[in-house]
């Protein structure tokens, strides 16, 4: 399963807890800078979306949610702890 991470410059905890969720590739983007947004690309086999809310500009959130629904891909937006993160990923893969 392959997940993007959209906010942060960094995630901590959050990476080694998504490969223990079963996530084989991770795309991690820090979307603080409007230019991030033309590094945006989301891979075929994207199983879903996490935006980091405290960490990403509004115009790179917005960016990657017209994306996202383009394509059907589901989109979580959390905060950077991995309990926020977590409570959003459980409604969303079960």
């Amino acid at each position: 399963m392959s997940v993007v991470v959209v906010g942060g410059d960094s995630l901590g905890g959050i990476e080694k807890q998504l490969y223990s969720l079963g996530v084989t590739e991770l795309v991690h983007i820090s979307g603080r800078k409007a230019l991030d947004r033309t590094k945006i690309s989301l891979p075929k086999a994207t199983a879903f979306v996490v935006v980091l809310t405290d960490y990403v500009n509004h115009g790179t959130a917005h960016t990657v949610k017209n994306m996202a629904k383009s394509r059907s891909i589901p989109l979580v937006y959390a905060k950077r702890s991995w309990s926020s993160v977590e409570e959003k990923l459980r409604a969303v893969i079960t």
